[in-house]
């Protein structure tokens, strides 16, 4: 079957870039990256018998193609990594980590750098170790180095208030931490410690040991005994430390080995992360091969979009995978940039490195089968889901996305809405979306309509506009896009009965958006309500389509009441502000912009708070005490009795 937006061959050309299909919506569906576009281009229009099935399915749901050239190979990997980023498309891999690892993290941009745990997204001025298998191995770690490294754990309300009462934790009592707080150790011998912490965690242990073993040994000539017998026990700790990371690789290189297990569906993916010749870390990933792919290809795309995210110091040396990429010499080049070194990729074929890749593809093995193991009960019961939705709503198809929205407020104050989105049965919060609703006293009906039509308003704006220079962001939002909402749902889901999917229905046919189906579910008795019908749609009890739409409700009641605290916790914070004299609401903004909360303002001394702009000292003094009354008068009672 010919397709009738495919070009012309010999108006593809023949020079290095990246390419974009995309649906009758105009959304991106896929971005690829090729050394020759037009024969790259040329194979997604060969014989359908020849295709896979999976990348039949994207050329097929496609309409059009575009593209652009670029000079070098490096170049197209760097715009295919932008846009895959920006595009979000639904049928390339996406490597997302099959759980949320912790890692040992110091933030290292603070005064005084404060050792923790730390889950999500990396943070600048924070150095990271991992990431760890579970978080108690990394509190088993960080209570055996706290002897020999006793820098501060503990979080910002603890560490101010023993600043304020001038006794350190119980931490700093055992000798577990130097207590900067009191000024037991400078801010330079603090960061001092947190370095020798850093290094060892980077794989210079031996030479800290050995450096512990002469001054051991100094002490004891000395007849410093009671220091040589601290500095011993200190060698233990620090040798139990080290015994936790096993050493995998003699010639204690840096590398992370990658191994991958697939099917004709998807992929698992593990990573070691050897550092020094230590296993420092383990990844595990699981995507989904929405097109056929080779090993290779699986790596390029590891390769591009894991690094793509990473700092320097995070690409390794080494990456050794079960195969090569196809672009082997430009993605290890565009490594190489961003390290700010040499990178290799390459293929173990003896010694240590080839047992430790053996060992990690039987990992990714393993994980791949615990996942279907996972998720074949969960796909089927999605998959039906899905079906009874469409069988008990008269839809023409399986509402593949779903919008669900609430509003929430406290008697007609501070009105806000939620909109959820559910994909393919899963949460799409990348979708969530939150709206101010304004005016006061507006009740649940005339709110919904409000949301409604501000949401299908927005989802009429056109496509954002292509930069001339394609390496350069859009004007927009702080990632370069111009925020719009994604496409119309196949159907809308509004928590309440009859009323107000009434108004619902109501204000999408205003939009211009009546062909979106629309229903509600009431809370009494679970019941599904279509507009203008006088009786419910009943579904059983056990019906996982029930399921679904419950999981929608609630999860976009959850959304919109964080949402309402959030904005009612603000206004309280601006009342608390409200009553300090001098104070006016240009500079009660400024205050709550520069700290981003009252609990941060309230934390804040009198220098910090003098720093803002437009806030001098005596109003800064003046905001401190009415934050923090308590610590004030305590102190003027002690001034007044002489203590």
């Amino acid at each position: 079957m010919a397709l009738d937006y495919r070009p012309a061959t010999g108006t593809i050309p023949t020079d290095p870039g990246v390419y974009r299909f995309r649906d009758p919506d105009g959304r991106v569906i896929y971005v690829g990256k090729a050394k020759n576009l037009r024969s790259r281009l040329s194979s997604y229009f060969a014989d359908p018998a020849t295709l896979h099935p999976r990348t039949y399915q994207m050329v097929h749901t496609a309409t059009s193609v575009d593209w652009i050239t670029v000079s070098t190979e490096v170049e197209a990997l760097q715009l295919e990594y932008s846009w895959i980023k920006e595009f979000d498309p639904r049928f390339n891999v996406k490597y997302r980590d099959d759980k949320s690892y912790p890692y040992l993290a110091v933030t290292v941009g603070e005064e005084f750098p404060r050792l923790q745990v730390m889950r999500g997204a990396k943070r600048k001025g924070v150095r990271y170790f991992g990431p760890y298998s579970h978080a108690w191995a990394i509190r088993e770690t960080l209570d055996l180095l706290l002897r020999v490294f006793p820098a501060r754990t503990c979080n910002t309300t603890t560490f101010n208030r023993a600043q304020r009462t001038g006794r350190p934790c119980l931490l700093g009592d055992i000798g577990k931490c130097a207590a900067p707080c009191v000024g037991r150790v400078t801010p330079e011998e603090h960061r001092g410690i947190v370095d020798e912490f850093c290094d060892f965690m980077a794989g210079r242990g031996e030479q800290l040991i050995k450096r512990l073993e002469n001054e051991m040994l100094a002490a004891s000539e000395d007849l410093d005994f009671e220091r040589a017998a601290r500095l011993r026990d200190d060698l233990v700790a620090l040798r139990r430390a080290l015994e936790k990371q096993v050493v995998v690789l003699a010639d204690g290189t840096d590398a992370d080995v990658v191994a991958f297990a697939d099917d004709p569906l998807e992929a698992a993916v593990q990573v070691f992360h050897v550092r020094g010749g230590r296993v420092r870390g383990q990844r595990g990933y699981v995507v989904e091969k929405a097109v056929e792919m080779s090993i290779g290809e699986l790596v390029h795309d590891f390769c591009s979009q894991v690094y793509g995210e990473a700092r320097d110091a995070d690409v390794p040396r080494e990456v050794l995978v079960p195969e090569l990429p196809p672009d082997t010499e430009a993605l290890t080049a565009w490594l190489s940039q961003m390290r700010g070194g040499k990178v290799s990729i390459r293929v173990p074929q003896r010694g240590d490195k080839r047992a430790l890749a053996e060992t990690v593809q039987r990992n990714a093995q393993q994980s791949l089968v615990q996942h279907k193991m996972r998720r074949v009960g969960d796909l089927t019961a999605r998959s039906r889901s899905l079906e009874e939705l469409a069988e008990a709503l008269d839809l023409p198809t399986a509402p593949l996305r779903i919008e669900c929205y609430d509003i929430s407020h406290i008697q007609g104050t501070d009105v806000v809405g939620s909109m959820v989105v559910f994909e393919d049965g899963l949460a799409r919060k990348s979708e969530y979306r939150r709206f101010i609703v304004k005016g006061e006293q507006v009740d649940d009906t005339a709110a919904m309509s409000e949301v409604l039509l501000r949401r299908f308003a927005h989802g009429k704006t056109p496509e954002p506009v292509e930069p001339a220079d394609p390496t350069q962001p859009v004007e927009g939002d702080e990632n370069g896009r111009k925020r719009r909402f994604a496409y119309p749902p196949q159907l809308i889901v509004v928590d309440g009965g009859l009323p107000q999917v009434n108004a619902a229905a109501a204000a999408l046919d205003e939009a211009g958006a009546g062909d979106v189906p629309v229903i509600g579910l009431a809370k009494r008795l679970e019941e599904v309500w279509l507009p203008d019908e006088e009786f419910p749609v009943i579904l059983p009890r056990r019906s996982e389509g029930l399921f679904l739409l419950q999981r929608l409700r609630d999860e976009a009641h959850r959304f919109a009441i964080s949402h309402h605290r959030k904005r009612r916790s603000n206004r309280m914070t601006a009342s608390a502000l409200d009553e300090i004299p001098g104070l006016g609401e240009i500079r009660r903004k400024a205050l709550l912009r520069h700290f981003g909360s009252l609990k941060r303002l309230r934390a804040a001394n009198v220098e910090e708070i003098a720093s803002v702009q437009g806030i001098g000292r005596s109003t800064a003094e003046a905001v401190r005490r009415a934050l923090n009354p308590e610590p004030d008068a305590s102190a003027a009672a002690k001034e007044t009795s002489g203590e």
